[in-house]
């Protein structure tokens, strides 16, 4: 194994994740401890090398060592470390200074212990392992750093701290996501796309809600995804990376404590399960207990995450694991703030005012297990075969003073909404691919070859209140106290049915066209069909030998600066109905992508430019009659046209400062009108910590920053009827500052809103705005074994 002659490309930038590249490549076992690494970076390498050869080149200017012990594993030390158990200390080769983190073959891109807030390689737009500066979309990539940093530990708080990404809160549990002016609901676990509901589909909760303690990095691309996802929206896909095995053992526990009584704790191991190391596990827990600004809310949560990985041969590998994730609200509303008062004024209340009852609540679950089998072959070539398996759903049952609009004297004229909503969907997908290089004319280019399939079974039951209770007496002086009613279905014996299946083929060339000029050409073929059955009405989709085609092309203009271009089609289902009851035709359209990247101080940063334009055929628009179950209708509309540009930068500004910020602008136009008004047309992001030296070495102290533009949309007003209302622009400033005492303990303070700013989130189908959060502080212990 130390022998053998590989071929690497293996850029310039932090030694951790350029030996996570390393040994993604060669399949050998580095052993090494994350103070070894930490900070330290490499030339890089590019060319074939044996693997002494390339360890030499990797770790030159370091003054590291590293020794061959039992054929495939590698120790990396400091001089003068004492000897592993079966060292051979002759074979210690003297290099000049470096760090390596401990890291897992497995995640070529895994952020874990890097320290830095920007990724070496991502594999979200096209399937290969590639650097941000290669890859022709917009990616943005939150790293573990940045997530343990401002302790973000829910997905919907690491979309906040996301360059052009933005929230809306439908009320409750219920948080949506928006890129580009649409809504985000293309979800992938590890690359593998399993969901296709949408926002009141069975996990939207959890996946709004998904805990952060099981993932090493949150990486969203940016436009649509059409290679590798098909069927989806053309704003973003959200790729959750979960965290793997290491060999070396590790671990952390973390207590959080904070306002509104929000109490939390974790516990994450990892480590070899056998002397070999050829077998290694991994185990998190997460449990979370928190109150609310809101009156009468609590909240527990819970999270369970276990992973094995065994090195069947010295070139192959499998992955098995399951996670488990349950939330269990009490005062939840399904609705947000009235808007107007009876005289057609503004209804401001405190940002303390809670509209749902105290009995209810929208419980939340999923069960997820996953399978992986990889090989690589001499050649360079590998394949691999994902499996996973989800059940996820909710069972809701809601009260909220979410009606009409009330008198200012008495607090009269407010109705309830009470109903119950469960609902549970089944789904099961598979994905498996080959890539490797391919010689032509005497040019090594790279290929994937790949397929995937899947299915969802979802069933939905509606109950609603069995009595006519529906009248608030008071709605200036609720306090939640209301009588939970009998339930009745809502439709007897006819529940809500939904298949969704999909099938698709897929194949991607990156071609070096020249020494400066990479093209990629791929497309996608999909076969979808969609059998649903919701409140009394049947309606079938199928749609085969769907094509979507991928273009690419990015020209290094200079070491660091490149040019790219990209194009991607856009096929789309949509559950929207016209007024006869018939489901319009799925949205399709094209995502056109040109910009500017660049990778400074040796990779250290990166930095991208992107102007977009997507044009999409078949939008939903309002029709303002009524479908045959007395829902909205609406009807497709071409030419929905959405521009605008994105400017990132990502990184390592020293060894001590890291930075991640951005800005993006966009708009969606129909007919010279805008549409998506209830997203902000502009955004800005930016988080940065810097860690202090001298006297006060040990403590890091950061902050940072986002800003919404005003977003408007349709209500109903008392006295003028439907019209546009605006929400203002607002900042959100946050800070943060952690000391660690010793390599074991350390305590990190987040203040969240630190100027107490007040702001709200409109949310127009139901009449009404929700606060956000007001000024909170979180601090946490943690201690690393």
């Amino acid at each position: 194994m130390a022998s053998s002659a590989r071929s690497y490309a293996i850029p310039a930038g932090p030694l951790a994740n350029a030996l996570n590249r390393f040994a993604d490549i060669s399949q050998l076992q580095l052993l090494y401890s994350g103070e070894t690494t930490r900070g330290l970076r490499t030339r890089g390498l590019n060319g074939t090398y044996t693997s002494q050869q390339a360890l030499a080149q990797l770790l030159g200017g370091t003054g590291l060592t590293f020794r061959f012990s039992g054929g495939s594993n590698v120790t990396i030390e400091r001089p003068g470390a004492p000897v592993a158990v079966g060292g051979v200390p002759a074979d210690a080769i003297s290099l000049d200074t470096i760090d390596v983190e401990g890291a897992s073959s497995s995640d070529p891109g895994r952020t874990e212990g890097t320290g830095v807030y920007t990724p070496s390689v991502t594999a979200t737009a096209t399937g290969l392992q590639l650097s941000p500066r290669e890859t022709p979309q917009s990616v943005s990539v939150i790293t573990r750093q940045h997530v343990e940093d401002f302790n973000l530990r829910s997905v919907s708080e690491v979309i906040d701290h996301t360059p052009g990404l933005s929230t809306v809160n439908a009320g409750g549990e219920r948080t949506m996501f928006y890129a580009r002016g649409f809504m985000v609901r293309n979800f992938r676990y590890d690359g593998v796309p399993i969901s296709f509901q949408n926002f009141a589909g069975a996990n939207a909760t959890t996946e709004q809600r998904t805990d952060m303690a099981m993932y090493d990095r949150v990486e969203v691309l940016k436009g649509a995804s059409g290679l590798l996802t098909g069927v989806g929206d053309p704003g973003a896909t959200i790729n959750m990376i979960r965290k793997k095995p290491t060999r070396a053992f590790q671990g952390y526990t973390t207590l959080n404590a904070g306002s509104w009584n929000d109490y939390r704790g974790e516990l994450d191991i990892s480590g070899a399960l056998n002397e070999s190391g050829t077998v290694r596990g991994r185990f998190v827990t997460a449990h979370q207990d928190n109150e609310s600004y809101l009156d009468h809310y609590h909240r527990k949560s819970s999270l369970f995450y276990g992973i094995v990985e065994a090195d069947l041969t010295p070139d192959t590998l499998f992955t098995v694991g399951a996670d488990y994730q349950r939330s269990l609200p009490r005062g939840t509303a399904h609705g947000v703030i009235l808007m107007f008062n009876r005289l057609g004024e503004f209804n401001e209340m405190p940002r303390s005012f809670n509209p749902a009852t105290n009995w209810s609540t929208w419980e939340a679950y999923t069960y997820n297990s996953f399978a992986k089998l990889e090989h690589r072959f001499d050649n360079e070539w590998r394949v691999k075969l994902q499996l996973n398996h989800q059940i996820g759903g909710y069972d809701a049952t809601v009260g909220c003073a979410c009606g009409g609009f009330p008198d200012p004297l008495n607090g009269s004229g407010v109705t309830m909404w009470r109903n119950v909503w469960t609902s549970k969907a089944e789904t099961t997908a598979a994905n498996v691919y080959a890539s490797g290089p391919l010689w032509l004319f005497d040019r090594k280019h790279e290929l994937v070859l790949g397929g995937s399939t899947s299915r969802q079974n979802r069933v939905r039951v509606n109950h609603n209140a069995a009595d006519s209770n529906v009248n608030v007496p008071d709605y200036y002086n609720w306090t939640g106290n209301f009588p939970k009613p009998g339930w009745i279905p809502f439709l007897p014996d006819d529940p809500n049915k939904e298949i969704f299946e999909e099938n698709s083929f897929y194949a991607m060339t990156r071609l070096q066209a020249h020494d400066r000029l990479k093209v990629l050409l791929g497309a996608r073929i999909t076969n979808y069909e969609a059998r649903q059955r919701v409140f009394g009405v049947s309606t079938h989709l199928k749609k085969s030998g769907q094509v979507i085609p991928y273009y690419g092309a990015i020209f290094d203009i200079t070491d660091v600066l490149s040019a790219y271009a990209s194009y991607t089609g856009i096929f789309q289902p949509q559950a929207a109905l016209n007024e006869q009851g018939t489901t319009l035709p799925p949205i399709e359209g094209i995502n056109t992508e040109v910009g500017l990247k660049a990778a400074f101080l040796d990779g250290r940063i990166n930095a991208s430019a992107a102007y977009f334009q997507v044009k999409q055929d078949n939008y939903a628009v309002p029709t303002g009659g009524l479908t045959p179950n007395g829902t909205p209708a609406y009807r497709p509309a071409d030419g929905v046209v959405t521009k605008g540009f994105e400017l990132e930068i990502s990184g390592q500004l020293s060894p001590r400062w890291q930075l991640q910020a951005g800005f993006t602008h966009n708009i969606s136009m129909l007919n010279n009108e805008r549409v998506s008004a209830f997203t902000p047309a502009n955004q800005f992001t930016f988080y940065s910590t810097y860690k202090l030296d001298g006297a006060l070495d040990g403590l890091m102290v950061g902050g940072g920053t986002r800003w919404v533009d005003t977003t408007s949309d349709k209500v109903t007003h008392p006295i003028d009827g439907s019209i546009w209302h605006t929400a203002p622009s607002y900042w959100v400033v946050d800070a943060m500052a952690s000391y660690k005492f010793n390599d074991k303990l350390s305590a990190t303070l987040n203040i969240r809103n630190l100027l107490d700013n007040k702001y709200y989130t409109f949310y127009g189908w139901y009449n009404g705005y929700s606060w956000g959060a007001p000024r909170s502080v979180l601090l946490s212990m943690t201690y690393r074994f």
